[in-house]
């Protein structure tokens, strides 16, 4: 009886801990059975380890078991090697696009009464090539150019004239070596509503200028060229290669406040990091929904996006898992994280996300923050205040993209449509700035395969099947390739580098000369279809058929198509 007493005793001299005892006792049973109804049923974990067919708006983790092997993306966050932000041999290589001493100037070959009227046709990009070629349009018909009309009724809606997007003053005055230019017809010319309008077929090249244009713009002195975009040929005579480089990369330069809100970005840019990476995403739902493909958002992606398809009457309905096998289709987000992660950029580097509304919002964004915290958009690096007299206009808005992506260390596009060819261009004419676009005809197989392979093993090839696609210098044959995207004429090279060099402001160099026999076409340009150039060696005399009335332009069946639905080939092209 003694030890009970005891025991008794000093219960009752703590009398708080009988009631403390059972708590903790309460607590833990708890905890128990709730990790009991968390924990998944042996079913479940053999579910877990057998490969499985991913959707890719699922978040990856990064220390996820899956398959036979380990797929575990490292966290990688300190310095990076150098030569993921710039090519050793790029600084033997600089823009050159002066013209030569043989070239005339303006004023000796612009005859009084030609006048060019150019309609462009889409968005900012898709338009900046218009602009670009109508310069030299110009040029080989000896016309005096007018300020280039923008296209404010295509899928972008934008009421923005020339002068709100580009410094026009600065458009005449550089350019006025090369092409006469004009703000306003004169008023005895007559109006821009009453013109005699037509189209030139796609790719025309100089002699389809001279044998199918000039015989209308003699007779009637002044024409206008409609939906003008890729409209002149890919091959030209170097003389006008570089008027090309000189008018995209020199003449043409946003206005003021685009330029200042495009730099204020580009330093907030530079304040968070060193070096920064800008993703063309190019994941809207009307960009989805055009390729036609599948992204493993099963029923409610397909009713979704399918309803926006029917937007286009003539747009066939596609094989999406063929589509996606030929590398027709823009990478996921995470599919993007993914390579550029392959690729050596650690977990800590900042990406500028440049893109329209992203489908699926935020959820489809989840597995590229997953991979790399640090990503920023105008939206999220400047306040709304200082994004309002952009933010009605989409050409404007595209333009401040263009200029944090222009200014980039690495420039990566999902897609590859005008904005990506013309980054693409300038980043090779100013200095060869790493410039990825994803192999993913390869990548597509590579992803969809990778949880039954290691980690190391998924980069190893991702690093092999880039190569080609990273934009090095003479990564591509000159002449290859769209020109706007593969500017060849305008690059010179020295053996030993120029330091400071002011590039398309010196001497001739070595030039790379165009290969006529090379095919015109090198990648895949599926969302621009383009006809032929045709033999316009045995044209007959157009004038005669003005003359008659009989002759209503020349209109290949490409547009033909887009003139039932013009909206068709906008919603690929910026």
């Amino acid at each position: 009886m003694a030890p009970q007493r005891r025991r008794l005793h000093h219960l009752q001299r703590f009398p708080l801990l009988i009631p403390l005892i059972s708590a903790v006792a309460a607590a833990l049973m708890f905890l128990f059975a709730l990790l009991s109804l968390l924990a998944p049923s042996p079913n479940e974990t053999n579910h877990m380890h057998r490969p499985r067919q991913r959707s890719s708006f699922d978040v990856q983790s990064e220390d996820n078991a899956i398959g036979d092997n380990v797929f575990r993306v490292p966290k990688i966050i300190g310095k990076l090697n150098r030569g993921l932000w710039s090519f050793n041999n790029s600084v033997n290589f600089y823009g050159c696009s002066n013209a030569s001493s043989e070239f005339p100037k303006a004023q000796a070959i612009t005859h009084p009464d030609r006048y060019l009227v150019i309609a462009t046709s889409g968005g900012l990009n898709q338009q900046r090539t218009g602009i670009t070629d109508a310069v030299v349009a110009a040029r080989i018909l000896n016309s005096t150019l007018v300020v280039p009309k923008l296209d404010q009724r295509s899928f972008w809606k934008d009421s923005s004239n020339f002068s709100e997007i580009f410094d026009v003053e600065w458009f005449i005055s550089f350019l006025s070596k090369d092409v006469k230019i004009i703000k306003e017809l004169p008023a005895k010319v007559g109006r821009r509503s009453s013109l005699y309008s037509m189209r030139v077929p796609r790719k025309c090249s100089e002699r389809c200028y001279i044998n199918r244009i000039l015989p209308i713009l003699q007779k009637k002195h002044v024409i206008q060229l409609s939906k003008y975009d890729y409209r002149l040929a890919n091959r030209l005579d170097p003389e006008y290669q570089k008027l090309r480089c000189r008018v995209n990369y020199h003449g043409l330069r946003f206005t003021d406040p685009i330029l200042a809100m495009g730099r204020k970005l580009v330093r907030r840019m530079r304040m968070r990091s060193k070096h920064y990476i800008a993703l063309h995403l190019r994941f809207e739902p009307d960009m989805l929904a055009f390729s036609g493909c599948d992204y493993g958002g099963g029923e409610k992606e397909q009713k979704e996006l399918g309803a926006i398809r029917k937007r286009w009457k003539t747009l066939h309905v596609t094989n999406p898992d063929k589509q996606r096998r030929q590398g027709k289709c823009p990478l996921t987000p995470e599919e993007v994280g993914l390579m550029l992660r392959a690729l050596g950029y650690g977990s800590g580097v900042h990406i500028y996300v440049a893109s329209g509304e992203i489908y699926g919002g935020e959820n489809t964004l989840a597995p590229l923050r997953a991979l790399f915290p640090n990503i920023h958009s105008k939206e999220t690096i400047a306040i709304k205040e200082e994004l309002e007299p952009f933010s009605s206009f989409s050409s404007r808005m595209a333009a401040l993209d263009f200029i944090v992506c222009d200014e980039s260390d690495v420039f990566v596009t999902n897609n590859n449509g005008n904005m990506a060819k013309i980054l693409a261009g300038r980043r090779r004419y100013f200095g060869h700035k790493p410039t990825i676009r994803p192999n993913a005809k390869n990548l597509y197989q590579l992803i969809m395969n990778r949880n039954n392979m290691t980690w190391e093993a998924f980069a190893s090839r991702v690093r092999t099947f880039q190569k080609g696609f990273m934009g090095e210098p003479n990564e591509v044959r000159p002449g290859r390739g769209v020109f706007h995207e593969n500017p060849s004429t305008c690059i010179c090279e020295d053996s030993v580098p120029k330091v400071g060099q002011d590039s398309g402001h010196r001497k001739h160099g070595k030039d790379n000369a165009i290969n006529e026999n090379d095919d015109d076409e090198d990648y895949d340009d599926s969302e621009l279809p383009e006809m032929e150039d045709d033999d316009y060696e045995n044209d007959e005399d157009l004038s005669d058929r003005v003359e008659k009335g009989t002759y209503n332009g020349t209109v290949s069946d490409y547009d033909a198509m887009n003139s039932q639905n013009p909206e068709l080939e906008e919603v690929v092209s910026d």
